[in-house]
């Protein structure tokens, strides 16, 4: 159970960190594929920009762990789980070098 509430927690931290930087008219709702492109559209980013990437491998990267959350908790799964760490910050470094620059 830890494992999922840890993914769902992942997810809302993705998800906060890129709405915390207050830089687009619509926030970002989920971590889907079609949520993502959405987000994209409605406010006019890149769908190459750097966050916008890092948006997406941690999309896909949650998306693997809950397919993998009923199976046994291997290094494979342990080294996803800190891929996704990283990725999230990564994503604020991110926001926050995309905020610099347009304040």
């Amino acid at each position: 159970m830890s494992e999922f509430r840890n993914r769902i927690e992942s997810q809302r931290k993705a998800i906060k960190i890129v709405n915390s930087f207050h830089l687009y008219e619509e926030p970002l709702f989920s971590l889907t594929e079609k949520s993502i492109k959405r987000w994209t559209s409605i406010n006019q980013i890149d769908p190459e920009a750097e966050h916008v990437n890092l948006v997406i491998q941690a999309s896909k990267k949650l998306f693997f762990l809950a397919n993998k959350s009923q199976e046994q908790i291997t290094e494979d799964y342990k080294k996803l789980s800190k891929d996704v760490e990283d990725i999230l910050a990564q994503i604020s470094q991110e926001m926050s070098v995309l905020q610099q620059n347009t304040g």
